[in-house]
């Protein structure tokens, strides 16, 4: 079933190439595009054929050129329902290609990034921002380094499986501290325009004193080791990150969230709550 022979256009330009002489050729057209199970079934049939005996001459040569692999047209002879399923596994294959490789989609079912990314939106990330990962393996050709600012796609660290999106905020070998809602990065402060703070909550942390005694407003300082990030939600109140669960592996980075495609509101039915005016706003 995964390997079977059969002669194509191209199997007969290459035989031509390895001296077949064209009546040779000729002959074996007889065979053209027929699939056959065994190279003994290939070959017996070659040997019925009047010009065998030159043929067989170059035996090795013509088995490997009609060997091939997995072809659709043994395991499903009907040939309409053949090239469905080729065009489908076609597209498969480019949008696994396309994904792994180019640009990957995300939907965001959170609110942790307002108001930079919404809830319902939908967006693509550039999976060669920091490299082109090599399949099978952990490695990453042509390595770029992650920048501060960035928004970043990675596994959750307590479970893998969940993709999450936030800010690179720390870099390796930084100190970090968090003051009254505001970062300093080796005791300076950082300049954050994205960072949002929900005014009626602050009042309200404010008022309770929570904000020197909350590891939402005071954290650190804390020293980032080589090869991890202290990633953060620009939704500052409302963002479980590396103030709860710790560093950001960079090996285990994948994507840089780039652009909005869609944007709808999932608390609303389908003929409303289209964010219309975010589609193909660039993240910052």
């Amino acid at each position: 079933m995964f390997v079977t022979y059969k002669l194509s256009d191209k199997s007969f330009n290459k035989l031509q190439k390895k001296g077949l002489s064209e009546a040779a050729l000729n002959d074996l057209e007889k065979l053209k595009s027929k699939v056959y199970k065994t190279p003994e079934i290939f070959l017996n049939r070659v040997r019925k054929l009047s010009q065998a005996e030159e043929i067989l001459q170059k035996e090795d040569d013509l088995l490997k050129i009609a060997k091939g692999f997995l072809r659709l047209d043994y395991i499903i002879p009907n040939r309409t329902i053949r090239e469905w399923i080729e065009a489908l596994i076609f597209a498969v294959v480019v949008a696994t290609v396309v994904r792994t490789y180019m640009f990957a989609p995300f939907q965001i079912p959170s609110g942790s990034m307002l108001p930079t990314i919404q809830i319902g939106d939908h967006i693509f990330a550039s999976m060669y921002s920091y490299g082109s990962p090599v399949p099978f393996t952990e490695i990453k050709l042509f390595k770029k380094p992650i920048l501060r600012g960035d928004i970043i796609i990675f596994p959750y660290p307590r479970d893998p499986s969940i993709d999450y999106i936030k800010r690179a905020v720390g870099l390796p070998g930084e100190t970090l501290e968090i003051r009254l809602d505001k970062v300093y990065i080796n005791g300076e402060l950082l300049d954050e325009p994205y960072a949002f703070f929900e005014p009626k909550e602050r009042i309200s942390r404010l008022a309770l004193g929570l904000s020197s005694a909350s590891p939402v407003s005071s954290f650190g300082p804390i020293s980032i080791p080589e090869g991890k990030l202290f990633a953060m939600g620009d939704n500052r109140y409302n963002s479980a990150d590396s103030r709860y669960w710790g560093f950001v592996d960079i090996n285990t980075v994948s994507g840089k969230g780039q652009i909005i495609y869609w944007s709808h509101d999932p608390g609303e039915n389908l003929l409303n709550g289209y964010q219309l005016g975010r589609i193909f706003d660039f993240l910052k």
